[in-house]
């Protein structure tokens, strides 16, 4: 982790890496209030609304944010938020990857280690795997569903967690337990604090579809502060 643990003190969360969006206000590792929704499109609308709606219109010490995989609209709408609250509040901005916040989620729930599995680009999953402690034992993929199932864990966290042990188990593969899980801000306070970093960079986890001649990705959509 680069700079110390956002969890301390007042910090607020952002998480719209899917098709859900959600915001948590923390005090001390302590939730002091959050909203999770299930947008599918249209969190650049959403997001600022559900932060002013916070006590205190959201305000706090640090901003952790989902750093993806997922959409890459979506993505960027959290990314350009955070780095807007955090000039406008003069607070420090931090990343984690969406993936192990999801396997964070699911390791609250049940033993691991745990495979996550979620909705990629052009039929494709990110997957990635995380020991008991929520630490990456791997590298984050783009697979096929056919490649996605040789992977063996018997937890499967993630939108696509019941697709992927289903694909499994047709394929003769080893059986085990799939949690739809979705990432949410509420529970970023669980999240291993080694996933923290002063890295805002988005983790497309493929190339992205659209590019501006030259090569160039597309500007991170403008969200206005809160």
């Amino acid at each position: 982790m680069s700079g110390p643990d956002p969890r301390g003190g007042r910090w607020l969360a952002i998480e719209c890496t899917t098709e859900a969006c959600s915001v948590a206000l923390f005090r001390d590792g302590g939730l002091v209030a959050g909203e999770y929704r299930q947008l599918g499109r249209g969190h650049a609308e959403a997001l600022v609304p559900m932060i002013a709606a916070l006590p205190e219109r959201g305000r706090a010490d640090a901003i952790a944010v989902g750093r993806g995989p997922g959409s890459f609209t979506g993505l960027r709408i959290g990314l350009a938020a955070a780095r807007a609250l955090g000039l406008a509040w003069r607070a420090p901005v931090y990343g984690y990857p969406t993936l192990a916040l999801i396997a964070s989620m699911a390791l609250e729930r049940e033993h691991g280690p745990v495979r996550v599995a979620t909705t990629g680009g052009h039929g494709e999953w990110f997957t990635q795997s995380f020991d008991a402690q929520g630490r990456a034992l791997g590298d984050l993929l783009s697979q096929r569903p056919e490649a996605a199932i040789a992977h063996g864990e018997a937890l499967i966290a993630g939108s696509q967690a019941e697709a992927l042990l289903a694909a499994r188990r047709a394929a003769g593969g080893a059986d085990g337990l799939a949690l739809a899980l979705w990432p949410d801000a509420r529970a970023v306070a669980g999240l291993n604090p080694a996933h923290f970093s002063q890295d805002l960079s988005p983790l497309y986890g493929r190339a992205p579809d659209a590019r501006l001649p030259g090569g160039r990705l597309p500007d991170t959509p403008s969200v206005s502060a809160a």
